[in-house]
């Protein structure tokens, strides 16, 4: 399994990014699995950012994107993604996609990728 996470770069404040998850080298590794995403700040700890359930029903999201953020996925793509509109400065970070296992843990995160929202 590597994933990578994909779509980061530098935006305004306001603006939008969306993020892709894949791994390039199988096409199942990501299918049904509930996948989540995360960031970390520079100098903070990485935090929850959103998950999708496998089938791609009940979102979940921390409060702080509720309402910008919204994660969807596409299991003929063996993808995930996470629209991120209304973009603000604290939303700087290097995002991570992961994969969750039964028992709830994640047992394979990808590469990040760095969002930089400047105001």
């Amino acid at each position: 399994v590597q994933l990578q996470a994909s779509g980061g770069g530098s935006v305004q404040a306001g603006g939008s990014l969306r993020l892709s998850c894949t791994d390039p080298a199988s096409r199942r590794t990501i299918n049904y699995y509930i996948m989540g995403w995360f960031r970390q700040a520079p100098g903070k700890e990485r935090e929850f950012v959103a998950l999708i359930s496998g089938s791609g029903s009940d979102p979940e999201y921390a409060d702080t994107v509720k309402g910008r953020f919204s994660v969807s996925r596409d299991n003929t793509a063996n993808a995930v993604y996470l629209q991120m509109n209304s973009l603000k400065p604290e939303d700087t970070g290097t995002y991570y996609c992961a994969r969750r296992t039964v028992s709830g843990n994640y047992d394979f995160w990808g590469r990040g990728t760095l969002v930089t929202v400047s105001s």
